[in-house]
């Protein structure tokens, strides 16, 4: 049986794109990843992340990965779409790759839900089971495979943006002190966000709400 299994990473993210990813196995397959020691991306370092990415690799039959740029997701959003965004790229996965049966981690509070909104975007692959699951990570091989190879490349994405400012961005999650630091100097130098920046999201707002009030209080002594 093929079975493919896949995840996101950076949902919540302020800063970076979206990354989802699909991999696809058969038996062998999956005892190869359950002998490497995969289990879910948020349980392991960096280089651990990383040193089992490589091992993933050479296990699986195929795999793909798709970063979902912050300019697609504000404009999901602004429909209030994400769900709906994500279910479209996964469907697009499964397409590529032709599992017999997808497991997924679910974006959507209702899990069956977020399967027929997979299902609806189907186009040749129609015919497949699949399962959708809250936490699926912790629980499937296949879906904790999918979500090491989506931290990496984000992780990936996030240091090149980085790399080319020559600044320090952080992990670009709204937690991260560096990450709010990170925004609230360039707002205060630029008047805006650049384009890596997720507009839509409320840390973005409050920050240019913030700036933007303590400017017109200068402005008018306050």
């Amino acid at each position: 049986m093929l079975i493919a299994g896949l995840d996101e990473a950076g949902r919540g993210c302020v800063i970076g794109p979206m990354a989802i990813a699909g991999v696809l196995v058969d038996e062998d397959g999956l005892r190869g990843l359950i002998k490497a020691g995969v289990r879910d991306s948020k349980a392991l370092s960096p280089k651990e992340r990383e040193k089992l990415a490589n091992e993933i690799k050479a296990v699986v039959l195929d795999y793909h990965v798709v970063l979902v740029q912050p300019s697609e997701i504000d404009r999901a959003v602004a429909v209030g779409g994400l769900n709906k965004l994500e279910a479209k790229v996964m469907a697009e996965i499964i397409d590529r790759l032709k599992p017999e049966v997808a497991y997924v981690d679910a974006g959507d509070v209702v899990e069956e839900r977020f399967a027929l909104l997979i299902r609806s975007f189907l186009k040749s692959a129609r015919d497949i089971r699949i399962v959708s699951e809250h936490e699926a990570d912790a629980r499937y091989p296949v879906v904790a495979a999918a979500s090491i190879l989506a931290k990496v490349e984000r992780d990936k994405a996030v240091r090149e943006i980085e790399s080319s400012l020559g600044l320090e961005i952080g992990s670009g999650y709204p937690s991260d002190p560096r990450t709010l630091r990170f925004l609230r100097e360039w707002y205060t130098r630029n008047r805006s966000f650049p384009d890596f920046v997720r507009k839509s999201w409320r840390t973005a707002k409050e920050i240019a709400s913030e700036i933007g009030k303590t400017t017109l209080d200068k402005w008018y002594g306050k």
